[in-house]
């Protein structure tokens, strides 16, 4: 597959690196993981000023009517950042909504969705009973389950919407390695939900969605640690020299460099695959998500070797791309369940 962004798609791309290149500072980050996990003015002007929050969602309802591409590259800039944004939720349970939803849901809620209005969860892998409207159970490591509007709660081949403020439904927040994506646990007593028109259109285009964010926002981390790296790099002087110049530190960034171009290839491989309906959709979605989340971490973590003693410390913000890309690894299933899937999907076209 030969790929290039077309001019719309690159002005895109140049046009959210400088939102938020100016707007998710590390100091807005770091308050914003001391609040609830959202910077709240970052969100607004995500949501509002730029109209980045219907990207991937139809005009009908709000949303921009672009692709998954363009979705990719928005992912891909707020993962440079570790901006403090609940963007996973938009990927899961609003594509959930608009693939699957009822014409009523899709009319009350996505709207909502995209001006910013409300904050939507996806709570996957559910251990859940359901029974004339109401459900019971609970939803483990929920992200933004604390704080969200509404969840698409998802369990086995069924997927229900709940309103958070119902009766029965309670959220305690944890604290988790990544604050900049706080999970939950949410459990149901009796708590009124709405089935989803078409669960199995809503849970597929949830997963997909949800995979390719991750794997976009990973690109991006693991592209600010190289970057950032090779400032260092040029700045820190040692025996007199920039040690940039030292061989063994050129091979690691090298290294460094490999690892994303192809993680760079694996992401819009996947964008374009949802986008075109590929039969490799599968395959190029469980790639994406496993094989960029490891590359953020390598990258991650050679940033904290090759910056030395500095990027020990939590005040450098090697640690926040080095927690993100830890979080990432195991969200929406490991590294080991994705690989898994793509094995399953080759034999199986084999046999």
């Amino acid at each position: 597959m030969e790929f290039a962004f077309t001019e719309e798609q690159a002005m895109i791309a140049d046009t959210v690196r400088g939102f938020f290149a100016e707007n998710a500072t590390s100091e807005r980050t770091r308050d914003a993981m001391a609040q609830d996990g959202i910077d709240r003015a970052l969100w607004s002007a995500f949501c509002a000023a730029m109209g980045l929050s219907g990207i991937g969602l139809s005009e009908e309802y709000g949303g921009s009517g672009l692709g998954m591409v363009e979705f990719a590259i928005v992912a891909e800039a707020a993962g440079a950042r570790v901006a403090a944004l609940p963007m996973l939720g938009l990927a899961t349970a609003g594509r959930a909504i608009a693939a699957g939803g009822s014409a009523e849901q899709r009319g009350e809620w996505l709207p909502q969705l995209v001006s910013g209005e409300a904050i939507a969860a996806w709570a996957d892998g559910a251990t859940v009973c359901y029974a004339e409207g109401r459900l019971k159970g609970e939803a483990r490591f929920v992200p933004h389950g604390a704080i969200a509007n509404m969840l698409i709660v998802h369990a086995a081949d069924d997927a229900w919407l709940i309103r958070a403020d119902s009766p029965g439904v309670c959220a305690a927040a944890h604290t988790t390695m990544d604050q900049t994506r706080p999970l939950a646990t949410v459990t149901f007593d009796d708590a009124a939900a709405e089935p989803l028109a078409d669960p199995a259109s809503a849970i597929a285009a949830a997963q997909a969605g949800g995979w390719l964010c991750l794997a976009a926002e990973a690109l991006g981390g693991a592209q600010a640690c190289l970057d950032r790296t090779v400032e260092y790099a040029r700045e820190r002087v040692q025996f007199g020299r920039p040690i940039g110049s030292f061989q063994a530190y050129k091979h690691r960034l090298a290294d460094m460099m490999i690892e994303i171009e192809q993680a760079r290839s694996a992401v819009y491989w996947a964008a374009c695959a949802v986008d075109e309906e590929s039969d490799e959709e599968l395959v190029a979605l469980h790639a994406a998500k496993c094989f960029c989340a490891d590359a953020f971490f390598k990258c991650a973590g050679d940033m904290i070797q090759l910056h030395g003693g500095i990027a020990f410390t939590w005040e450098h913000d090697a640690h926040l791309l080095f927690k993100r890309a830890r979080s990432i690894q195991s969200m929406l299933g490991d590294g080991e369940y994705h690989r898994e899937q793509i094995a399953r999907n080759l034999l199986d076209e084999a046999a």
